[in-house]
């Protein structure tokens, strides 16, 4: 049989011969998105349509991974439902359960449940030995989060959204197969192929920011200002993710030079060694320092990097800041101090 449209286009985003043969761990809440790309994946992986298929069939596995965050009073409806579609398609199915109670809440609920989510996807890779975390971001996503990091405030690296490609660890990388796709695609494949899927209702309720830009937002921008403005944000992102690029890599060797760890968790900055680097390129490694240490960042916005910034820049030794998450930079004999020692609990 060939491969549907949808299937297709999923096949030129990510070509099955860069997977077939290694194991790919999906994460499917059972929502339309994550069922579109597990049906999706599923049929390339079978199908002798499929690009350089091999005649002896491909090593590795199909793994589905769920996590039931409990937060939803039917939540566990959820996981039965992935665990019948697992069934039904002879794939094996990983489930874990959240403890609510337990969820970090310092950057928000939404940020906690993520960090949950994605802990549990990365430990179930390893331990099956799967090479990629297949996510089923659409491009409708991409465009929701890139404008609500410009809501928020944001840099370069917000304007670009999520990166199609991200590594977990040396074994496991995260792929956004669907991220050049429209959510209009993914409803019209799942009614092709009549697969039934969750919906869950909060999705509809305009209380969170991310709904408020996708059901009033966007179709106000689209109505009344730009009918293509999915595609310009989206092209928007593509150039602000490659200028991105250049600016990481900068201030990836910046880092290198002028940035120790402590063992107590301190970092220090050498400030001597950003004196003629770009303003620009000092923020980005900042963020960097951020990202890697996993410090706290929903509530970073340009004026704290801009701040740090300054912080090292300064010629005198400026008084003590504290950032969002608790986190102290001060500055001492030419370097500049940061501790994540007053984090509240």
């Amino acid at each position: 049989m060939p491969l549907l449209p949808f299937e297709q286009r999923l096949a030129e985003a990510w070509p099955p011969e860069s997977w077939r043969d290694v194991s790919v761990l999906i994460a499917v809440s059972g929502g339309p998105d994550s069922m579109a790309l597990l049906r999706g994946l599923h049929r390339l992986k079978e199908s002798n349509e499929a690009p350089t298929a091999s005649a002896a069939g491909a090593q590795g596995r199909l793994i589905i991974g769920h996590f039931n965050h409990r937060l939803r009073p039917d939540a566990d409806e959820d996981e039965a439902f992935v665990r019948e579609q697992a069934a039904a398609l002879n794939l094996p199915c990983e489930t874990a359960r959240g403890d609510p109670a337990a969820l970090d809440m310092r950057e928000g609920l939404e940020s906690a449940a993520r960090e949950a989510r994605y802990r549990f996807l990365q430990e179930t890779a390893e331990r099956q030995g799967a090479r990629y975390i297949a996510v089923a971001h659409t491009a409708d996503d991409q465009v929701e989060t890139i404008l609500h990091h410009i809501i928020r405030g944001t840099g370069l690296a917000g304007l670009s959204g999520m990166p199609r490609v991200r590594s977990l660890s040396p074994a496991v990388t995260l792929v956004r197969p669907l991220l050049g796709i429209r959510r209009s695609e993914v409803e019209d494949y799942l009614r092709q192929i009549g697969q039934p899927f969750r919906t869950d209702p909060t999705n509809l309720s305009t209380d969170l920011t991310r709904n408020r830009i996708r059901h009033e937002l966007l179709p106000l921008l689209s109505g009344r200002f730009n009918r293509e403005v999915v595609q310009a944000i989206l092209r928007l992102g593509s150039l602000a993710g490659e200028a991105q690029e250049v600016l990481s890599g900068m201030a990836s060797q910046l880092m290198s030079r002028a940035v120790t760890d402590f063992p107590d968790g301190e970092v220090r900055v050498d400030c001597r060694l950003l004196d003629e680097q770009p303003r620009y390129v000092v923020r980005e490694m900042f963020c960097q320092i951020w990202r890697q240490r996993r410090w706290p960042m929903q509530d970073m916005t340009q004026r704290h990097w801009d701040e740090l910034a300054a912080l090292a820049a300064s010629a005198r030794p400026p008084v003590p800041r504290t950032f969002p998450g608790g986190l102290l930079a001060a500055r001492a004999a030419g370097e500049l101090r940061l501790s994540p020692g007053r984090q509240e609990p």
